[in-house]
Formats: structure tokens, sequence, C-alpha cells
């Protein structure tokens, strides 16, 4: 595994095909103050994420939900507003989590603040490839790194789909229910982060608040609204990508 110069890298992608960390070059510039419409949920993980630097207690955390609504975005924006006071962050993908572990034995004793970043995280029925990450959320015979979190996005709320038969396993013994094995074995994994997140699609006066900011000097309001409104029709969904995205096609 290649080593990194963290006091002048604050970010790495973990490339499994050549077993290293590549440095980021040009890290996405987000800033938190340009994330409108998930102010709860921002002041959670800034919360979690300050405790995290100060070495107290802090959980990891999985931000699920409808798409385009800020959960990546979020979490890229802790990267720029901690990495002066020693927040690092490690991008892996889902399929290289079989790595997990031995990139968790090259940061531990490393004197900075990891968050280990994975997009999009989600798991097909039958697929085992999470055993990795479990592992790693709580440890094994062996305690995780207190310098180490994960945050991770997902458009499910457990991680992995959960089907009709699922909840026909459940069982109700007086007046508690029982869940049935393959649930707790789904729940299993989500339940190790203990901060959720969830993120949902904004409205209509949300979604025009966006597209403002991202049009301070605009001078038809009414045109440019009408616009945008007719261009989250068409996408199918009111978020902040829509907005972003009708700012680089309309702009």
């Amino acid at each position: 595994m290649s080593k990194i110069d963290w006091a002048n890298t604050h970010g790495a992608i973990w490339r499994a095909s050549r077993r290293r960390l590549r440095a980021i070059a040009n890290l996405d510039p987000i800033q938190p103050e340009q994330l409108l419409g998930v102010e709860r949920q921002m002041q959670l993980l800034m919360q979690n994420t300050e405790r995290f630097l100060v070495q107290k207690p802090a959980n990891n955390a999985l931000l699920w939900g409808s798409r385009g609504t800020g959960k990546s975005s979020l979490i890229k924006a802790m990267l720029n507003h901690y990495a002066l006071r020693g927040l690092r962050m490690i991008e892996i993908d889902k399929a290289d989590l079989q790595d997990l572990p031995d990139i968790v034995d090259e940061l531990r004793a490393l004197p900075y603040r990891f968050v280990i970043y994975c997009d999009d995280l989600s798991f097909d029925e039958g697929d085992t490839s999470y055993r990795p990450l479990k592992s790693v959320l709580e440890g094994s015979l062996e305690l995780p790194p207190e310098n180490i979190l994960i945050y991770a996005s997902s458009n499910r709320r457990h991680l992995v789909p959960e089907t009709k038969q699922d909840n026909q396993q459940v069982k109700s013994v007086g007046t508690e229910l029982h869940l049935g094995d393959a649930i707790e074995e789904k729940i299993s994994l989500s339940d190790r982060f203990g901060l959720w997140l969830s993120f949902y699609p904004i409205d209509q006066p949300a979604y025009l608040n966006i597209v403002d900011s991202l049009f301070p000097t605009h001078h038809d309001r009414a045109q440019l609204h009408s616009d945008a409104i007719r261009f989250a029709h068409a996408k199918g969904i009111r978020s902040g990508r829509t907005a972003k995205q009708f700012f680089n096609s309309y702009s």
C-alpha cells in the first residue's frame, strides 16, 4: 500500500486494482453553507464530526433516503469544513469492502482523524460482502480504531432489500413482535451505524429556494421559476441535484 502525505493531502481514493490509495488533487469544493434544505441533518452530522475531532465518543453515520437530496454532498462538505482541524477522508467503493480491514490497519496509528466514505452503499439479496464492514464498524476480537469513522450514503434504510417473505417471518408473542432470522440479519448491518440521517424529496418552495441561490443575479424570477419547475417535472423529482442540473443546462 502506497504512503500518502497526509499533512498535505486531505482526501484519497482506494484503488483496489493497484492495492493503493490515490491522493485526490482536486476535491469537490462544496461547503456546508451551500447546502439548503438539509439544515437539521447538517447540524447533527457536524456535531458528530466535531465530537470525533476532539476525541469524544462519536458514531458511524448512515445517510439514507431519496436520490439527489444531498447525502453525498453533505459528507464531502464535512471534509472541506474540518480538514484544517485534522479531518481526513478516504473514499472506497462498495465492491472493494474486502480491502477495508487492510486500509484500517494502515490508518489506526496515524495522528489524524479519518472518515471512510462509501457512497451509494447497498447490497443485493444473498450478497455477503458487507461482513468486513461489520467488523470495522464494531470490531471483533480487536476493538475498532478510535481515529476512524464510517460515513455512508444509501437509498435504503437497511442497506439490503426487504421482501414480503421476510415480513411473513414476524411472529407475535403476547404484546411483543419477534422478528424472523432474515430480518434480524438484515437490520444488524444498518444497526451498527449509531447516527441515522434521513433525506426526503423537497417541496416546490424549497426547490425554488435552491434554484434562487444558484442564480443570485437573475432578473426574471417568474420565468426562471417556470423553467425550473418544468425541468423538475421532466426529471420526475425535486432535489438539490435537480436544481444543480437545471443550473448547468439553463446558464
